[in-house]
């Protein structure tokens, strides 16, 4: 047994947190090594092997632990144990630090940044199958790391990863190193954006010579970052633009907008390092779908767009998408983030209509004053029959998008903006949104 095997080998673990990540954690580790579990919804034990490891918070607080593996989702200055966990900060770590310490010599390529992880994440790895490489995505994106199987000495991870990981991370190192951008979310848990920005950096300042950082250096949030650290790694600037070479290349509509773009410079400057083939690069670029609640195209014709953007939960990440649309019925609500700002200007909003929904109507108005026209609903379902009922009433022939791009956190009515996203969706069926687009013709 190596010296990193060691590290995690028969000792005592408190797993908080039993979601996907906390139960990969269990599976992993319980075969050499004393578990015990803790989650603040204890209806979350219906298993009785998983219910007869769980401890009550008294028994914790007795307790002692060689190591605390802490899911992402955990907020440690709001969760029922957080005075043990701010004793105990040094014993915390992830599911990424685990997984490192077992596999330190397999090729890892982290993504994060505010806008666009997932997609990103997900777009190389389908390059890297394409190219016949064993590459395995995890992560934030909904596969634990912890998940995988059959690993060899040639497997490649990519791995979309939260600032809430790399934060609470004490071990874990990456090979490649890509923050995609910048803009203010989180910072109502991590104290202000100087922090936010200090976590995902945090993932550049881990890593050694031979390592290789993807970054836009001329990022507003990370162009100090960068002057002012001290890092190892060799910088490499992503210019987000990409030549019009390149451009023309690009037909895949799902890449029009300026944020998706800007995330395709990055696969081409990884993939570039990586030695990959362009002509297959494009081939899957020009092919890719996108991912759920992101920017999908739910129902198109010649007269009208609908899109499920429920992923959008800061403006930063609507605001990009807005810049190329037309003739726009914007579906926006739930909670707004701390610090969050609607730059764009009155000009620019002339073919905006927002629906604002839910109840935090004032954090929208202050944003939209003086800028663009606004209507107020008291939930998602009205919102949308009002949008549907004014499509109804058009007789031009001008194309339209009913964009849902929510811009705000969905806690407020929802679990998770996939919740709120198969809502939208299923009140597009309820409200046979065919058959009143085709009345309109």
């Amino acid at each position: 047994m190596d010296l990193y095997n060691k590290i995690f080998y028969k000792k005592k673990f408190l797993i908080y947190g039993m979601g996907k990540t906390g139960i990969s954690g269990y599976k992993y580790l319980k075969k050499n090594n004393q578990i015990y579990l803790y989650d603040d919804n204890k209806n979350i034990f219906i298993k009785k092997d998983l219910k007869k490891l769980l401890l009550d918070r008294n028994k914790i607080q007795r307790s002692k632990f060689d190591f605390i593996l802490i899911s992402p989702g955990i907020n440690i200055n709001k969760c029922d144990l957080k005075n043990y966990l701010k004793k105990n900060q040094k014993k915390i770590i992830t599911d990424l630090d685990i997984f490192y310490s077992h596999h330190p010599k397999n090729r890892i390529i982290t993504i994060t940044g505010t806008n666009g992880k997932s997609t990103t994440a997900k777009l190389l790895d389908l390059i890297l199958k394409d190219h016949k490489k064993d590459s395995r995505l995890c992560g934030n994106i909904g596969n634990p790391i912890l998940s995988q199987s059959k690993i060899s000495k040639n497997t490649l991870f990519v791995v979309e990863a939260s600032s809430y990981q790399i934060a609470y991370s004490k071990l874990f190192k990456t090979n490649y190193a890509v923050i995609l951008n910048i803009s203010p979310d989180h910072v109502e848990r991590h104290g202000s954006i100087k922090n936010y920005v200090s976590a995902k950096f945090k993932l550049i300042t881990n890593q050694s010579k031979k390592d290789f950082a993807f970054v836009n250096s001329k990022d507003r949030y990370l162009k100090n970052k960068i002057n002012k650290s001290k890092f190892f790694s060799k910088l490499i600037n992503v210019n987000p633009k990409l030549t019009n070479s390149f451009n023309k290349k690009v037909v895949n509509p799902y890449f029009f907008s300026q944020g998706n773009r800007e995330n395709l410079s990055f696969i081409f400057s990884i993939s570039k390092k990586l030695k990959l083939k362009e002509n297959k690069i494009f081939k899957i670029i020009n092919k890719f779908k996108g991912l759920k609640y992101r920017q999908q195209i739910i129902y198109n014709s010649n007269k009208i767009t609908f899109i499920n953007d429920s992923k959008a939960t800061t403006f930063a990440s609507t605001m990009n998408i807005l810049k190329v649309l037309k003739k726009v019925y914007w579906l926006v609500g739930g909670i707004g983030k701390l610090g969050d700002k609607f730059t764009l200007k009155k000009n620019e909003c002339k073919n905006i209509k927002a629906y604002i929904f839910g109840k935090n109507k004032n954090f929208f108005v202050k944003k939209f004053k003086n800028k663009i026209s606004y209507y107020y609903f008291k939930d998602l379902n009205t919102a949308v029959k009002q949008v549907l009922k004014e499509i109804n009433n058009t007789r031009d022939d001008l194309h339209r998008t009913v964009l849902f791009s929510p811009a705000a956190a969905s806690f407020d009515s929802f679990k998770n903006f996939e919740e709120r996203g198969k809502y939208f969706n299923f009140l597009l069926k309820k409200y046979k949104v065919k058959e009143i687009v085709n009345a309109t013709r």
